[in-house]
């Protein structure tokens, strides 16, 4: 059964849940034996800073309640040989609290999929959770439950944030780290979402590292760095130098002129730059098929993407992941670091540790 992609009824992800006083959002991770720990890691880490920086600028309490939740609870083994403790579903139950219910991806999928007691939970949870997110495998365990998937989603008239992705996108499962910082920014602010990005995720170097890390972005006047910006939010959809033109409020030529004078180069090299930046992460840091990476990119199709590789990089995209791959032990490393919880981690030949 497949499952359909909803949005949350009578959503209360909107302008007047921002920092409402006293309000709490329950984070609810759904785990099970043989789960896959780098993605869990990551986002409980968001929320937990977000908690810590929420406190740390005056909030009178964390935002962020996060439980970490098995069928019979206690000790799970990651794929990886670690163990998490967690608690036991029935201990949970729903409150009046905003609930977002995320579920972790993993080849020990298809053993929680026979598991009747949680599949009864989670048709109970399902109707009182405003977001429901699968991590990679974790959609099958939606499929047999009979459930829909609940994706982060406002429009742009409410007052939250803006949907950046063009239509063909938002049909698309947004991945799971970019969900929870859009909540982040949505619920606290865009610059408290962007100091757990930093410090969450910091972001690799790549042979077409954006402009913006460089020293010479402080020189950009307001307009053309705005433009810019633009320019690398709107990758994954064809754009025309019109419409960046409109944008920095210049006619075409003079934005064409300043842009190449500020930047160093043309509006079109700058998005293309973007766009190979944001394919060499994805080869990284997904297990995303070269195509699917080209389409998300903006760059067609898989073979146009090998053809610029092979003109810039002199390889082609799957060398380029094979050769990569070593840096994406950054996240696997971090996943061992969740002091922030007091999770218990145990890990082989070591004796249980409480941290």
């Amino acid at each position: 059964m497949e499952p359909t992609h909803t949005s949350p009824s009578g959503s209360r992800f909107n302008a007047a849940t921002r920092m409402r006083p006293g309000a709490t959002t329950r984070v609810d991770i759904v785990l099970f034996n043989g789960f896959e720990l780098p993605e869990v890691a990551v986002l409980i880490e968001i929320f937990s800073k977000a908690n810590a920086l929420a406190v740390s600028q005056g909030s009178a309490r964390a935002r962020y309640d996060i439980s970490l939740l098995s069928s019979e609870g206690g000790r799970i083994a990651s794929s990886s040989s670690v163990f998490v403790w967690t608690d036991d579903i029935d201990s949970h139950r729903g409150t009046n609290d905003t609930h977002l219910m995320f579920i972790a991806g993993g080849a020990g999928v298809q053993q929680a999929c026979r598991d009747e007691r949680l599949r009864n939970w989670l048709r109970h949870r399902h109707q009182f959770s405003k977001l429901v997110h699968p991590v990679e495998e974790g959609r099958l365990l939606l499929e047999a439950a009979g459930l829909s998937t609940r994706y982060w989603s406002l429009p742009d008239s409410d007052g939250g944030l803006p949907e950046r992705q063009s239509a063909p996108a938002r049909k698309r499962a947004p991945a799971v780290v970019r969900t929870a910082l859009h909540i982040v920014e949505h619920d606290l602010s865009p610059e408290l979402a962007g100091l757990v990005a930093e410090s969450v995720l910091p972001q690799p170097r790549t042979p077409f590292s954006s402009f913006m890390a460089s020293g010479k972005a402080s020189q950009v006047s307001e307009k053309i760095m705005a433009s810019a910006r633009w320019l690398d939010a709107n990758v994954d959809r064809p754009i025309s130098i019109d419409e960046a033109a409109r944008l920095a409020a210049m006619s075409e030529r003079n934005f064409l002129r300043r842009f190449k004078n500020e930047i160093g180069m043309t509006p079109s090299d700058y998005l293309l730059r973007s766009r190979l930046n944001l394919s060499c992460r994805m080869l990284v840091e997904s297990r995303l098929p070269i195509d699917k990476i080209a389409r998300l990119c903006g760059i067609g199709n898989g073979s146009q993407l090998s053809k610029l590789f092979r003109k810039y990089l002199a390889t082609t995209p799957t060398e380029y992941r094979l050769s990569n791959t070593a840096s994406s032990g950054r996240i696997n490393r971090r996943s061992q670091n969740l002091p922030a919880l007091g999770l218990r981690l145990d890990f082989p030949d070591a004796p249980k540790a409480s941290l």
